[in-house]
């Protein structure tokens, strides 16, 4: 058995813009060649600024959207190859958190309807017995198996999102994407959710890729982090290598941007550039501090083994700036943990 779960090779998803009449007006490169392989047991964090193309990604990576080009393989097998019936048998094993927990429940169906639906679908439990497994799901999630009979908007944000776990859970996946699962939430409810799926991930040995721009977060829990920028992987490896010693000058930016790390680095300028247009070359040459003329004529290629970035000055950039236990939002994130883990009603 292949040792990683999910490969993704040279992904392209451009979306057409069109003016009143209908005419084309060019196409938002919303992801423009993306490659990334996510080791079987192992998270995967995806890392941007808003409209860098990382929610996109996580579609595609699911066939929810259709990919103009490239490839999306799952235990060896090509999806873009399987038929309707043979991706929905699939579609079991991969499951996908999403950020709004309120937008992402029906308000017409119970939590017991909601969950067992994907019971239903992919029958994966005998008939009249929907409803243990469903308890049991909530039991898991921190929930009261009574719950089952509520409706989602007798719960707080907190647990709507665990709401939203249990039913991703349902069908037994393999593998789950979290499109930001807590950015919605309020700072102390986020830890919260935050331990959980680490145990989940730990108790289940389950796969996870997580979409967010919380680098607390991501630190905290993330194995690997993939850094997009414009479409674009620009910097990918371990996660204690990426924040300890980052390779391109965009990573080193994301960084100094988190309040309270106290990290210095030079400022970056400008807007970022629009995805119908990119510039030419290194795609953040526009607003990099230590941008030479390669950069803006030639793109360069994610170089490297485990810890690879798509730099030509990676080498020559000074030292990163050191972050220290605290930085990142890490020692906020714990204190959290560590005030609202203990026992009582989830949030």
């Amino acid at each position: 058995m292949s040792e990683a779960l999910l490969e993704l090779g040279a992904l392209r998803k451009h979306f057409p813009v069109r003016d009143m009449l209908g005419r084309s007006r060019g196409a938002v490169r919303a992801v423009d060649g993306v490659s990334l392989t996510v080791p079987r047991g192992s998270v995967l964090a995806i890392v941007g600024e808003s409209g860098c193309g990382k929610s996109t990604l996580g579609r595609l990576a699911l066939r929810l959207i259709e990919p103009d080009a490239g490839s999306i393989r799952f235990e060896g097998e090509d999806l873009r190859a399987l038929s309707a019936a043979g991706l929905r048998a699939r579609r079991r094993e991969m499951q996908l958190i999403f950020q709004d927990p309120f937008a992402s429940l029906d308000p017409r169906m119970t939590v017991e309807a909601a969950i067992a639906e994907p019971l239903r679908l992919h029958r994966i439990v005998p008939r009249g017995g929907e409803r243990a497994r469903v308890a049991e799901l909530l039991e898991r999630v921190g929930l009261r198996p009574e719950s089952a009979r509520r409706w989602p908007h007798e719960f707080s944000g907190g647990q709507r999102q665990r709401i939203a776990i249990a039913r991703a859970l349902a069908s037994g996946p393999k593998l789950i994407i979290g499109d930001e699962p807590v950015s919605a939430l309020d700072v102390s409810v986020q830890a919260q959710v935050v331990n959980l799926l680490g145990d989940l991930i730990r108790d289940l040995g389950l796969t996870f890729v997580l979409i967010s721009h919380d680098l607390g977060v991501v630190r905290h829990i993330a194995d690997r982090v993939a850094v997009m920028y414009l479409g674009q992987i620009v910097e990918e490896g371990p996660a204690a290598q990426v924040f300890a010693a980052p390779r391109h000058p965009y990573t080193r930016a994301l960084l100094a941007s988190v309040p309270g790390t106290g990290v210095k680095t030079l400022p970056i300028e400008g807007d970022v550039p629009s995805p119908i247009t990119p510039p030419p070359g290194c795609r953040f040459h526009t607003r990099c501090p230590h941008a030479e003329a390669i950069c803006r004529e030639q793109v360069p290629l994610l170089e490297g083994f485990a810890h690879r970035a798509a730099c030509h000055l990676q080498d020559r950039l000074p030292p990163a700036p050191a972050l220290h236990e605290a930085d990142a939002g890490g020692d906020r994130l714990r204190r959290l943990q560590a005030f609202f883990t203990p026992t009582g009603a989830p949030a």
